[in-house]
């Protein structure tokens, strides 16, 4: 029932006009509240908002009526989780600054070539209040903050706990072994199955049609790996269960699967790069620079003062156009064939040519390279690895249990 509630309220997702946005948000205001958590509301509007966020994030194409549907219940569960995360901040006073969401903003918009104002310009052109995002990252940033705080420091991983990974590791690079994204759309019964394969038939769409698979998956997956969006790192078919060894066993690479149902939901997977065994590997250490306002001039200028890495960071901290990103460890592989190429044919210490990275342009800086690595992570970042796992299982827990003791009236 609230599904089909919510679709009704929700139906005319495509982008308005500021006029006609503000009556449609009147409007859904008065037609009343979708679920009250812990006595705190959440309107129709809300979830409406949210839900274009998240339409807004696969892409601007109109979407099916079983897309709208799934991501309108995926919107409203988003935002009850955030109410009970906040509420449990709110007792222990964690605060995020309006300066830390606008630098989370930032980092978002310069995937895509564009400034924080642009990205809110963006939203707002598709009839989204930048609101909603900007409480989506409070919601994020403070979550993770309170659980790092109480738990982090009780997590120890000991060194006997990484070489076992590594060894594991090892083994595994005995065999096939593939890079895969997930997308996961939770559905345990039979109705919500079939509802959730419709959708993820037109989810599959949209990414074929140039949707980032990283940002659909941060946005839309139930999975554990939506915080890395979607990356499952690297790994073997006896890895997956059998439907999804099965299926990306017999992927050509790069490919964007149609979608696998399991027993508790629907998988849309990626698979983006194949490695067979003992197959030497190449690792580089990279800086990309990045500059939002499109301008070729802009990079020209910045490489100019630029003579090492070292530089890169200060140059780009000294003009607001410009964003520098540290890419550490990376197998060379994972930069596909036009990365590849140009990261392999530039000295080290050197920028590769300038390439357009969504709607600005980039260099990256090639600080290290080394042939003939072996294809595993470092000590450090195994052991940085493993925390972070048992920190997000610890915040699953913790929210799970939330959820338990809230009281939620969906309405």
């Amino acid at each position: 029932m609230v599904r089909a509630v919510l679709m009704a309220a929700l139906l005319a997702l495509s982008a308005p006009s500021a006029l006609a946005q503000a009556a449609d948000d009147n409007r859904l205001q008065l037609e009343g509240i979708a679920a009250i958590v812990n006595d705190q509301p959440i309107s129709y509007s809300d979830v409406r908002q949210r839900a274009r966020l998240l339409l807004l994030t696969l892409g601007r194409d109109q979407p099916s009526a079983e897309l709208i549907q799934q991501i309108t219940g995926q919107a409203l569960e988003q935002l009850i989780d955030e109410r009970l995360q906040l509420d449990r901040v709110a007792e222990f006073e964690v605060e995020v600054a309006p300066q830390e969401i606008d630098a989370e903003m930032t980092n978002m918009a310069a995937e895509a070539g564009i400034g924080a104002d642009g990205l809110r310009q963006q939203l707002v052109a598709a009839g989204v209040n930048p609101v909603s995002l900007e409480e989506q990252i409070r919601a994020d940033l403070a979550w993770n903050r309170l659980m790092s705080g109480l738990f982090g420091s009780r997590i120890r991983v000991s060194d006997n706990q990484v070489e076992d990974h590594l060894n594991r590791l090892r083994t595994a690079a005995k065999k096939t072994q593939f890079r895969v994204g997930e997308i996961f759309l939770y559905a345990p019964d039979a109705e919500t199955r079939a509802e959730a394969l419709q959708a993820a038939g037109s989810i599959v769409e949209q990414l074929k049609q140039g949707a980032d698979f990283r940002v659909a998956a941060q946005r839309i997956s139930s999975a554990p790996t939506a915080a890395t969006g979607g990356d499952m790192g690297w790994v073997t078919a006896e890895d997956l269960s059998p439907a999804l060894g099965e299926a990306v066993a017999g992927a050509t690479v790069p490919s964007l699967l149609k979608p696998i149902e399991v027993e508790s939901g629907i998988y849309i997977l990626s698979v983006t790069a194949k490695r067979e065994p003992s197959q030497p590997t190449t690792k580089v250490d990279l800086i990309r620079l990045v500059t939002t306002d499109g301008l070729e001039a802009s990079l020209t200028e910045a490489i100019s003062r630029i003579k090492s890495c070292a530089d890169v960071q200060s140059v780009a901290n000294s003009k607001s156009q410009l964003r520098a990103q540290d890419l550490t460890d990376i197998d060379i592989v994972e930069l596909g064939q036009e990365g590849r190429d140009l990261v392999l044919s530039t000295e080290v210490g050197g920028p590769t040519d300038i390439f357009a990275i969504g709607n600005g342009l980039a260099v990256m800086y090639v600080c290290r390279r080394q042939d003939g690595a072996e294809a595993l992570p470092s000590k450090d970042d195994m052991k940085n690895s493993i925390k972070a796992r048992e920190l997000n299982m610890i915040s699953e827990r913790e929210l799970r249990n939330s959820r338990r003791d809230a009281t939620i009236i969906y309405r």
